[in-house]
Formats: C-alpha cells, structure tokens, sequence
C-alpha cells in the first residue's frame, strides 16, 4: 500500500477515536438504527455485517431482531462502549476492526450488509461501493441512510472545512452518498437500487450547547479543536460553529434548539449473477 494512503488512514482512525462517539451517537443518529434494518428486512438467521458500524446502532438493532451480526469499524476504540451497549440489550455482536475500503471477508460471505452514516465517510465511494457489493451475496441486500447534499450536513461541513486538513485530492464529498444519481452509478448494474427520503431532528438546549456537543464528542470535530489550540484560528472556528448552529436553529425561540437533517435510505438488492 502507498505509504501516504497509510498515513491517510492512521490519521482518520486516530480522529475518530478522540472525544466520546458513543455519547455523541446517542444524542443524535442513535434512534435511526431500527429504521435501516426494517428498510432491510432484516430477521433471524440472516448473517448481517453493519460496517462503519461506530458503537452499534444498527448493529445491535439487527441482532435484536435476530440476525447474526459482525459490527465492523476502522476505530476498535469504539468497540468497548458497543459491547456494553449490546450487552445492555442482552445482544452478542462480534466485533472487528476493519477499513470498508479493504473489507477483510470473503466474496458473498453475508446476507445483508448495512451502514449508517458512516461507510459515507470513507473517500473512495466507489471502492466502498465494490466492496460492500463484494461481501454480499447474490441476491442479497446492501442498505445504507446517508446525509443529502441538499440538507443541513453541507452547511455544517461548509463552517467545520475551512479548518479541518485537506481531503486527499480524488476523494469524494460524503454528502454525494445522499445523491440518487451518484449512488445508482455506484451500484451499476449489479443491484436494483430503490431510495426513500426522510428527516430527522437533533435536539440540544441551546445553539452553544449544540457547538458544545461536537467539541466535545465528535472525534473529527475534536481533533480540529486540538490541531488550533494555539492558533488564533481557534476562535474564528468556534464563532463559525456557533453561527451555524444559530442560523440552523428551527426550535422555539426560548429553546431547546432543533436542527433537522434530510437522509437518503438506500436499499439495493444485489442482482443473481453478479
């Protein structure tokens, strides 16, 4: 492997290993586990692999309805917070540290393979696409929620970029994952692809305390936050944030502060023969 591609992954597994996932998880894409794996049909006996998987919020959820499950992520950091979450639900996942670029199983090893708001990240769509199409059968499922390029992610990634490092020059914007027509080339003509709309609502007391649960929680956010402790950048990052989570604000005017994302849920049913 290209040792800067190395580097490139060390350093994002590192980011994401900062502040606290879980917490984060749980304050705003948690509940939106069920929604994945009904949009699956996922059931008992299936063997499921939830990649990018995080803590396990549609992991767990897979196991709960009875699937076989393999959570998969490139940070095992969050793998002690997800079995105790797992445990809690009195679920057993098994765990195991993976890039979805490079997956470490064989060709058509699960039934259904699922990602929510996380293989989105990873640069290289169309490698995530080929690997995740790989690993699942003929006939099989590949179900994803990704944020859209229309909702409110590209406003926070347009006040959260100007601070972070530079992506590698061929890596795609997550929010294209949200794009029908991007994830129908993706996908080819080795799935019928089907996509519904929706939204959700993250919930914090105030603007401040929204900023506040990113800095300190959200590992890429975190680390941004570290890399300009002593550079006057600091204050003009904060003060972006907090203007972001200001005018994105849709709750009362006396609070709690609302901010409603719009996900694509992509359900591709991956065609006998490919």
């Amino acid at each position: 492997m290209d040792t800067r591609i190395d580097e490139r992954k060390s350093a994002t597994r590192a980011a994401w290993a900062l502040g606290d996932y879980h917490r984060f998880a749980k304050a705003t894409v948690w509940d939106l586990g069920p929604v994945l794996v009904e949009a699956c049909g996922i059931s008992a006996g299936q063997r499921v692999l939830d990649v990018a998987a995080g803590t396990g919020n549609t992991a767990i959820r897979a196991a709960l309805a009875g699937a076989e499950v393999v959570a998969a992520d490139l940070t095992p950091e969050n793998f002690e917070a997800g079995r105790r979450e797992a445990a809690a639900h009195g679920v057993h996942i098994e765990w195991v540290e993976a890039d979805v670029e490079a997956l470490p199983f064989g060709d058509g090893e699960f039934d259904v393979v699922t990602s929510s708001f996380g293989a989105l990240f990873a640069p290289h769509h169309q490698t995530v696409a080929d690997e995740m199409l790989r690993v699942c059968r003929p006939g099989g499922t590949v179900g994803m929620l990704n944020f859209t390029p229309e909702g409110l992610i590209s406003d926070f990634f347009g006040a959260l970029a100007p601070y972070m490092p530079s992506p590698p020059p061929d890596a795609s914007p997550p929010p294209l994952w949200g794009s029908e027509e991007h994830v129908r080339t993706l996908f080819g003509d080795r799935a019928a692809v089907t996509f519904r709309r929706d939204t959700y609502d993250e919930v914090a007391a105030d603007p401040r305390a929204y900023v506040d649960l990113f800095r300190d929680t959200f590992g890429p956010v975190v680390a941004t936050y570290a890399a300009l402790a002593d550079d006057p950048q600091l204050a003009a990052l904060d003060h972006d944030l907090l203007e972001f989570a200001t005018r994105a604000d849709q709750g009362e005017p006396h609070g709690p502060s609302r901010y409603t994302y719009e996900y694509l849920v992509v359900v591709a049913r991956k065609l006998v023969g490919t």
